[in-house]
């Protein structure tokens, strides 16, 4: 069976096509991207921005064309390119029963990562929620449980980052921390694929999109 992980980290969009319903929303859409790189995807409401990053988590299939991970298509790799891959989309994912500490460990456990639990209360922490781990998700407000959503990409490694919208429901302090950790993320030689409505201010490679 091929290694994937022998191969450089790359993510490449190849001639895609995506249709839903009788609209055509994109097509012979092109892109790729490497270690350290940032990519924006830009578009008018209803141009297919979501749709897109469903096909590039593995969530969709594309109507035409493919996604490449290390020059694999993800669709037929898509337990190595999982792991190594994380996806957060407007549903994020918060059980809201349990506190944000027991989220973490959730998240933790269903990705086979170990962690101690003075590591988890730090990463809570640095994305603003001290104070707050013990608490059942339900009694925080939007951002907060955006905050735990963005902790949880943090305890779990991937070289693949793919958001959309993170800065929803953020306010000025949770933008500036969501730029900060893309670009902790890119400067690791990471990647990352995200959506927004406004600019993104990091100091990374930025490659954008359009959709149109």
């Amino acid at each position: 069976m091929t290694n994937p992980s022998a191969a450089p980290p790359s993510l490449a969009v190849v001639d895609l096509e995506c249709i839903r319903g009788d609209n055509l929303l994109f097509s012979e859409l092109n892109f790729e991207i490497h270690a350290g790189q940032l990519v924006q995807i830009e578009g008018a409401n209803g141009s297919g921005k979501t749709s897109l990053l469903r096909i590039l988590a593995g969530l969709a299939r594309p109507s035409a064309g493919m996604v490449l991970w290390r020059g694999l298509d993800i669709q037929r790799y898509r337990g190595y390119y999982c792991a190594e891959m994380v996806y957060l989309g407007h549903a994020l994912g918060v059980k809201t029963e349990l506190s944000a500490i027991e989220n973490l460990k959730i998240s933790l456990a269903l990705a086979g990562v170990s962690a101690d639990l003075d590591q988890l209360y730090d990463v809570l922490e640095r994305t603003g929620l001290r104070g707050r781990e013990e608490l059942p998700t339900r009694k925080l407000s939007a951002g907060q449980k955006q905050r735990i959503a963005l902790a949880r990409m943090l305890v779990c490694p991937s070289a693949l980052w793919i958001v959309d919208e993170p800065f929803t429901a953020l306010d000025v302090e949770g933008v500036a921390l969501m730029c900060r950790l893309l670009e902790e993320h890119a400067a690791k030689g990471a990647m990352a694929v995200l959506t927004s409505h406004q600019a993104v201010g990091v100091n990374a490679d930025m490659v954008k999109v359009s959709l149109s």
